[in-house]
């Protein structure tokens, strides 16, 4: 069964520049690059299933989640675009750029290779069930909660961004955790599709993240061939980290196309 996706839309001409979050963020992460790169682009953000104010359906296979976006794009009457994907989105944009190669102008993925990672988020699945049992009233307390499992602040007030009031007017997950967690084999797992996408394509990478190290580069040119590398001083979470640096990185790369 096919999700309809929420999405955010710049609305503009041209190719537009269409995003991907990565596990357990929103469209809503992207709100202030959105804001750059709609000077230049219509720029289209993504709650991918299970994420944001997109709908909780089972399963987390990349070759439904790529399914969904597709037929986002469909409803956006979007024949082709600039694909950017973080992380477990940047799985879903590789996914569907082999399986409609010619819906993808170009490709541009942050710190995530196209490889089976180890479980790395066990800590983090702890804590969200930990304040899910917990019924906190307030996002103080759940920060407080969170903390019994996850030491680094950054990473607690990432996973906040997913709180809603419940009708009893406490916190409570949006996401669907149940079939995250249920679909997270999937997750951690390669890309959907076969072969690689020929097309222009970026990888951008954490310096500090050891998601895409050098020995994991044969794999990324496996799948991405024409993939040009850069490495930003940064973590992970590249693109909060070293936001200026990663918008243009982004934008200068588009730019070269045209």
């Amino acid at each position: 069964m096919t999700a309809e996706l929420h999405t955010l839309d710049s609305g503009g001409d041209g190719t537009p520049l269409v995003v991907i979050h990565g596990l357990l963020g929103s469209a809503d992460n992207w709100r202030s690059h959105i804001k750059q790169w709609q000077r230049r682009h219509r720029v289209v953000a993504l709650d991918l299933r299970n994420h944001g104010q997109s709908p909780h359906l089972e399963g987390m296979a990349y070759q439904a989640m790529a399914e969904d976006v597709l037929a986002a794009l469909d409803r956006l009457e979007i024949a082709r675009c600039h694909l950017l994907g973080h992380s477990m989105g940047g799985k879903v944009a590789m996914s569907l750029a082999r399986l409609a190669p010619e819906r993808v102008a170009s490709l541009i993925i942050a710190d995530i290779a196209p490889v089976t990672y180890g479980h790395g988020h066990d800590e983090i699945f702890k804590a969200l069930r930990h304040v899910e049992a917990s019924a906190p009233a307030n996002r103080r307390e759940v920060d407080a909660l969170m903390t019994e499992h996850i030491g680094e602040k950054a990473i607690r007030l990432f996973l906040a961004t997913n709180l809603e009031r419940d009708e009893a007017g406490g916190m409570r997950w949006r996401i669907g955790l149940d079939h995250i967690e249920a679909g997270y084999e999937d997750i951690r797992g390669e890309p959907a599709g076969q072969g690689a996408f020929e097309g222009p394509s970026l990888l951008l990478r954490g310096g500090r993240s050891n998601y895409v190290t050098d020995e994991l580069l044969p794999a990324v040119k496996e799948v991405l061939p024409a993939a040009q590398i850069a490495t930003l001083d940064a973590g992970h979470w590249l693109h909060a980290e070293q936001p200026t640096a990663f918008q243009r990185s982004v934008t200068e790369f588009i730019e070269s196309l045209d």
